[in-house]
């Protein structure tokens, strides 16, 4: 099988999502990472370049050169993987769709909705697939959590609760120069949000990609809570669903005792269901009058996807990386064959995600006042 060609914008030495990008897409030997753009500084993109195994003509000092040398080879890039900080996204995804690329790119896509408008626009002009790396719905059982709740086994809805909380921001190390802190609470860097577009907006994703609903109205609390921190580290977010039910997100950055905590549960009228990250291979069934269940990644009652997305046998863990690793192999058989993937996020759900923060900031800029989405 012809694998594709690829190039990486960011990711670098010294890059954390760069090194997870790199390894999902040798799960399943579908891409070549050929050529990089790796840092904004030249030297370090040249040695980050080298250290990959690059030809040494293929480390870019950056995308626009990359676009440039890769454009007249006759074994030039097919695809790009973009994992800059976020305010660098829009460009390079707008140059690459341009230069007839396919683009997977981490996310968020944007930092506002008229940047995400206009890339989708420019990816259905170009007809180049854009697929955004919400990582957690390359989960088996979350894909599962979505079957069920699609085909109705829970009934109407009645509560959407997601939570994501961390504790690694619970001092300001951002004012001591780390790097991962030091980008991800600069607005001019990470946009104009903190937590709600670091993890907040996969606590959104999530509450839609497993009941296929979005809320039509919100209230949200953005708060600073580590003193003088320019974005926010904690938020909240109340949602009301056309149909009635309540949602609720949480996303928090100074949670002293949760590591990665990601938690979902749906309630409806006949059933509930719940996933949490620690234990990513199981997920809790929980039918009205009757005791719990646990349903374990590849055991019985367990659809067809779970069994696809599956590596390793039933009761050997697995987690992070496969799960990324799921939606490399999807984007493969979009890019490749133009299979369908409802499940694989695009720029589609991106929008609609910036949308939601942009509602998010106007409710929480006047007193967590209720807002249409």
């Amino acid at each position: 099988m012809n694998r594709i060609r690829t190039g990486m914008i960011g990711g670098g030495q010294g890059a954390f999502i760069g090194a997870v990008h790199r390894l999902a897409m040798r799960f399943d030997n579908r891409f070549d990472l050929l050529a990089g753009a790796l840092s904004s500084q030249p030297e370090r993109a040249r040695q980050s370049g080298l250290e990959l195994g690059l030809a040494p003509e293929r480390c870019y000092d950056s995308h626009q050169a990359m676009l440039q040398g890769e454009r007249g080879r006759a074994d030039g890039i097919e695809a790009v993987v973009i994992v800059t900080p976020n305010h660098l996204h829009f460009a390079a995804v707008r140059d690459c769709l341009q230069a007839g690329l396919h683009v997977i790119c981490d996310k968020p896509l944007t930092v506002t909705s008229a940047e995400a408008r206009e890339l989708q626009a420019l990816s259905q002009a170009q007809q180049r697939q854009l697929i955004v790396t919400y990582t957690y719905t390359g989960y088996p059982m979350l894909r599962e959590m979505r079957e069920r709740i699609l085909r109705g086994d829970l009934g109407a809805l009645r509560l959407v609760h997601v939570s994501y909380t961390q504790d690694w921001l619970a001092t300001p190390l951002e004012q001591q120069g780390q790097k991962q802190a030091s980008w991800r609470t600069d607005p001019a860097q990470a946009g104009a949000v903190g937590a709600l577009g670091d993890i907040g907006v996969h606590a959104y994703n999530l509450s839609h990609f497993v009941t296929g609903q979005r809320p039509s109205r919100l209230s949200a609390d953005l708060a600073r809570l580590v003193p003088g921190r320019r974005l926010d580290d904690h938020a909240q977010v109340n949602c009301r669903y056309a149909n009635g039910a309540r949602g609720l997100i949480v996303a928090s950055q100074v949670a002293v005792g949760r590591e990665n905590s990601l938690r979902v549960q749906v309630v409806g009228e006949h059933a509930a269901l719940e996933w949490v990250h620690e234990q990513a291979n199981l997920l809790q069934w929980f039918p009205l009058g009757q005791p719990g269940q646990t349903l374990s990644r590849g055991g019985p009652g367990c659809g067809d996807d779970v069994r696809r997305l599956s590596r390793v046998p039933s009761g050997h863990p697995e987690g992070y990386l496969e799960a990324f690793a799921a939606l490399y192999r999807d984007a493969a058989e979009l890019i490749q064959h133009g299979t369908p993937c409802p499940v694989l996020p695009t720029v589609d759900e991106a929008l609609h995600d910036q949308l939601f923060i942009e509602a998010c900031l106007r409710s929480s800029a006047e007193d967590s006042r209720w807002v249409s989405l």
